[in-house]
Order: structure tokens, then sequence, then C-alpha cells
């Protein structure tokens, strides 16, 4: 992959010198770290992005299914479970 595109960041002396230091201990470039958190960065806001669309997803659907009469309401279902895990077995 080219690496022709530019990133400057503003930081504190103190975190540019700890972190510069923990690169090289590590034996890797400011560079090569920085890309890593960057992927790592794209990557957890996708999986965020994806699974909250999955969930309004699964919520519309509940929706439509009870404005169309199916599935149970809220009180059903706390009598439902009421019934099945509060009684004396």
């Amino acid at each position: 992959m080219s690496k022709e595109a530019e990133f400057t960041v503003k930081l504190e002396p103190e975190l540019r010198e700890e972190f510069m230091a923990e690169a090289e201990a590590d034996h890797r470039t400011a560079s090569q770290v920085v890309r890593e958190l960057m992927r790592e960065y794209v990557q957890r806001q996708r999986h965020a992005r994806e699974y909250e669309d999955f969930l309004t997803a699964k919520v519309n659907v509940s929706r439509r299914s009870l404005q169309a009469g199916e599935g149970i309401d809220h009180a059903d279902v706390k009598a439902e479970f009421t019934r099945h895990f509060d009684s004396p077995t």
C-alpha cells in the first residue's frame, strides 16, 4: 500500500517523548504504530456502527410485528416469565 499522505498531529512534548520511546523499545517506527492505531480505530468504529445498525433493524422488525398484531406485549411477557421462573419447584 502506497504511503503518500501525511498526517500532522499537535500533542504535548511529554506525550511525544513517551510515545517515541515506547515505539523504539518495540523496535517500530512511530509511523508504524500510528498506522496500526488508526486501523484499529477504524475497525472498532465500523464494528460499532454495524452492531448499532443490526440492533436498530431488530427493533424495527419487532415494532412492525407488534403493529401488525403479532407477538406479545410487555405485560404478557412479564406474566409468562413470572409463571415460569417465580413459581416454586
